[in-house]
């Protein structure tokens, strides 16, 4: 089998309503789709973050080396792929996933079993949900958001915060509580909308509202996370962070400072799902539980859910910490118009995909569709 063809679709949805976290209003949702052709008939399909400079490299630079090899050298390929190009991450991690279907369809087999099998059939979903909304008061459409969740099966959901005072995200945050009751996991994410001081402040108003984690409330400084060790030798609730981070060079420096208690690689921006299993790998040495960012389209679930079915509970104990996807509830039509077939969700659980390559269908009508608007 040979490799023909790379073809990349980006496209833009208008948002109905501005909608976003602490620091800015999606206005527009992009996302970016590759295609992987080869001379016997068989694709696969990936999905990288539409930022400037990505799609150029995937098909300048990416294409070269990878027209007319052999797709199952998978070792071999993503070497060079990051080797040459000084590393690129947001590309890498979209291509990469591309590959890992088209292995997984040329082997017929599921993504999961390309990386030595499951550990689990079904994969806990958080719903990652509660966005501010331009004019709009969250302490009274918060709380109504987080009951429809809970009606729908989610135990877990997470809210912005940090886009207006501390006092008043504090109404919108005991609501939610009063509403969901003690039982439901709670998180909240800034968004890079604190200083350390403030940071602090709200961490220790979260504790008492019993929220499982508090996700970057520091700005995503260079190098890596800066302050963030602070954060998490001086509060109690857990810090996740490190979503931003593209290499497992990257990782290693922040895990090693304890800049986060939970690491969130991203699949499609940290290189793909191998490179992620080594992040998670690596952040367990130090007692450090990766839950997986995510938030993109339907490709880009897939590959998490294959990926959390990979990942090891927190410890060995009967009553432990299950790694759970992070599903998107903003508007965006990438997650399901583009298929036939999309990862079953239900109840707040993601079945583990079973057919071959990453388990989904691309209706490409439809993808064409949306090219052709976003063009």
């Amino acid at each position: 089998m040979k490799i023909t063809a790379i073809k990349t679709y980006l496209l833009k949805h208008p948002m109905s309503r501005p909608t976003g976290p602490s620091n800015f209003y999606y206005r527009v949702r992009t996302t970016l789709i590759i295609k992987i052709e080869t001379d016997e008939g068989v694709a696969g399909w990936g999905e990288a973050v539409a930022f400037t400079g990505v799609r150029e490299l995937i098909e300048q630079q990416y294409a070269a080396i990878l027209i007319g090899r052999d797709p199952l050298m998978h070792r071999a390929l993503w070497r060079e792929l990051w080797g040459q190009n000084f590393g690129n991450g947001m590309a890498l991690g979209g291509v990469d996933i591309a590959l890992d279907d088209l292995r997984g369809k040329a082997l017929k087999l599921p993504v999961a079993e390309l990386y030595g099998g499951r550990l689990r059939e079904r994969v806990p979903a958080y719903a990652s949900a509660m966005n501010y909304i331009e004019g709009e008061n969250p302490a009274e459409y918060y709380p109504r958001e987080a009951e429809a969740l809970v009606g729908q099966g989610f135990r877990a959901m997470k809210m912005r915060i940090g886009g207006q005072s501390i006092k008043d995200d504090l109404k919108a945050i005991k609501a939610v509580r009063q509403a969901v009751g003690p039982d439901v996991k709670l998180m909240a994410d800034g968004n890079g909308a604190y200083s350390l001081g403030t940071a602090m402040k709200m961490g220790r108003e979260l504790e008492q509202q019993e929220f499982y984690w508090f996700e970057e409330p520091l700005p995503q400084s260079s190098p890596g996370y800066a302050g963030y060790e602070v954060l998490t030798s001086k509060l109690d609730i857990p810090i996740a962070a490190c979503e931003g981070l593209t290499s497992r060079a990257q990782f290693k420096e922040a895990i090693s400072r304890r800049a986060m208690t939970i690491v969130q690689p991203d699949v499609c921006i940290a290189g793909g799902i191998g490179e992620c299993l080594f992040v998670a790998d690596m952040a367990r040495l130090w007692g450090i539980q990766c839950m997986p960012h995510c938030w993109a389209g339907g490709l880009v679930i897939a590959a998490s859910v294959h990926f959390l079915s990979l990942l090891p509970d927190a410890s060995w104990g009967r009553a432990t910490e299950t790694p759970m996807l992070e599903l998107d509830h903003v508007e965006n039509p990438f997650r399901e118009q583009l298929f036939t077939r999309s990862v079953e969700i239900k109840d707040g659980f993601a079945t583990v995909p079973k057919a071959p390559g990453l388990g989904v269908e691309v209706d490409e009508e439809r993808l064409l569709y949306h090219a052709q608007k976003s063009a």
